[in-house]
């Protein structure tokens, strides 16, 4: 029998765009020090928009503190990783263990209109917003007219 095919059953495999953050962020994470394999290891939403003047990003980072949230932005790529480490309860009987170690992070290419050296970042309730500047020579001026 041939499976039925659902059109109102949305996986994250049907987004190629999905797909590809996903092989961009198993492709990173081997080149971040091995095999991701036995931690977990995930992504988190992202909004980003902007002005005439700023870009915005605002991350969802729930029940991280800013200590444990790394932001670094290097030749046009933004990226935005977390990492928390759970200690392990000694006197506690363990039912179910799986925050243990929770690592996330995404990176983004930036558009060159970004002046790399203002970006300012807070953590407030759990969402990341950064304001990331925009360099003077590209944004937009008006022309008087003689």
């Amino acid at each position: 029998m041939l499976p039925t095919l659902r059109k109102n059953v949305r996986s994250v495999w049907d987004d190629p765009f999905e797909m590809l953050q996903r092989e961009f962020d198993r492709a990173l994470g081997r080149s971040n020090g091995g095999s991701t394999e036995g931690r977990w290891v995930a992504s988190y939403p992202v909004d980003i928009h902007e002005d005439e003047n700023h870009i915005y990003v605002e991350a969802e980072m729930p029940g991280f503190k800013k200590d444990e949230v790394d932001v670094t932005l290097e030749s046009g790529v933004l990226t935005i990783a977390a990492e928390r480490k759970t200690e392990k309860k000694e006197d506690a009987t363990q039912h179910l263990t799986e925050r243990t170690f929770t690592r996330v992070y995404r990176s983004f290419s930036l558009p060159n209109t970004v002046d790399e050296g203002k970006v300012n970042a807070e953590l407030k309730e759990g969402v990341l917003y950064l304001k990331l500047d925009k360099r003077e020579e590209v944004k937009p001026r008006k022309i008087e007219i003689k």
